[in-house]
């Protein structure tokens, strides 16, 4: 459903909250091994994820990735419109760029309910309240 760059930095933010959780720090080679992608497109997506604020990175010895405990919790809408802007969440479903209720598309009446229930998903849920679902723990393969 979402673009890479966006299911990497959903994977991989899930990962570091759940790490902080357990007072670690995770870095750029645990996170790309944990969450399956590639080294150098994780460090580009993270670089970029860090320049939004939505996480901190410390260099050297012990450092990672961290979240500022001092910030409101990130919800999936937000990293969603920074990744991939506004149109997966409020486009048309058969892609028309004037789909309204007034110049419907064919999928009009069946999409807008579901583009409204991953609109309230995705508004409701943290990258936090994921890394704390007892199945979000990276016991198993993402």
């Amino acid at each position: 459903m979402f673009n890479k760059e966006t299911e990497y930095a959903l994977r991989s933010l899930v990962y570091i909250q759940y790490q902080n959780d357990r007072q670690l720090k995770p870095g750029i080679e645990e996170i790309s091994k944990e969450i399956e992608a590639p080294q150098a497109y994780v460090a580009k997506i993270l670089q970029r994820m860090v320049r939004l604020g939505f996480v901190n990175s410390i260099k050297g010895k012990g450092g990672g990735f961290l979240f500022d405990e001092s910030v409101s919790e990130l919800t999936l809408k937000e990293l969603i419109l920074a990744t991939e802007g506004g149109t997966i969440l409020n486009g048309c479903g058969f892609g028309m760029k004037h789909c309204n209720s007034d110049n419907p598309c064919p999928l009009h009446d069946q999409y807008g309910p579901i583009r409204d229930a991953i609109n309230k998903l995705v508004s409701e849920e943290t990258i936090q309240s994921l890394a704390r679902k007892e199945n979000a723990a990276f016991k198993v393969v993402l």
